[in-house]
């Protein structure tokens, strides 16, 4: 059997021409390409996560969604660049994904990459006493 799934980049903008003009466009839209991507046989529905853009920043909420109006389709992540996650909150809301997707998960995680988000956790209230450039992160 052949797979084919698509990875959304979640864009969207308030500019002329545009029919995704606001995050909640983007979200339904995915939800709605999941959707119809189920019923034609597509293997998988994937979402890229990109905090401070225009772009799709919270997977667990639309990949729950999205596995909740489907019935086949494996739903999952690009990659998620872990130094900005809290570890045990992700293992949580992945397991409660998994529960609603009925083991349909597929989630892309990384260490990071070469850009600089030294510390980037901090952003959304981590702290690591232990080792803050491997993103050790203690809650």
């Amino acid at each position: 059997m052949k797979a084919f799934g698509f990875l959304s980049f979640g864009h969207y903008a308030d500019v002329p021409g545009s029919a995704t003009r606001t995050a909640g466009d983007m979200l339904k839209q995915t939800i709605e390409i999941a959707e119809g991507a189920d019923e034609i046989g597509v293997n998988g529905a994937y979402v890229r996560v990109h905090h401070w853009a225009r772009q799709a920043a919270s997977p667990m909420p639309l990949l729950s969604a999205m596995a909740a109006r489907t019935k086949r389709i494996e739903v999952g992540t690009g990659v998620i660049d872990m130094r900005y996650e809290n570890p045990l909150q992700f293992a949580e809301e992945a397991a409660a994904l998994d529960f609603i997707a009925d083991g349909r998960i597929a989630l892309g995680v990384s260490r990071g990459s070469p850009e600089t988000a030294l510390r980037g956790y901090e952003t959304f209230g981590y702290v690591d006493e232990e080792d803050a450039e491997r993103g050790s992160v203690l809650a």
